[in-house]
């Protein structure tokens, strides 16, 4: 089983969320559907556009704390190095 750090996107550039789940198909559709009330669905942040695999949960739980804490810059350098078109990439998983 692989777990995952994830962020997701309202648009390029803008507001940005960091999580970690063992289902990221099943996690990508909750935030596109705005299933879970909260901040991702109160700011529309529903692109996929960054993730890393893990072999254990808490390997993904560390890094994500730690990408918690990076300014904004670092995390849009991430992103930007890995996915300079901002794609959805929830179409990796359907």
């Amino acid at each position: 089983m692989a777990f995952y750090v994830y962020i997701v996107a309202s648009k390029r550039n803008g507001t940005l969320y960091i999580g970690s789940t063992d289902k990221l198909s099943r996690r990508a559709w909750e935030h596109r559907e705005k299933v879970r009330p909260g901040f991702t669905a109160r700011y529309d942040v529903a692109i996929l556009v960054w993730y890393r695999a893990f072999d254990t949960r808490a390997g993904a739980f560390k890094v994500e704390r730690q990408m918690k804490k990076w300014n904004s810059a670092w995390k849009l350098q991430l992103i930007e190095r890995f996915n300079p078109g901002w794609a959805d990439l929830s179409a990796d998983f359907n």
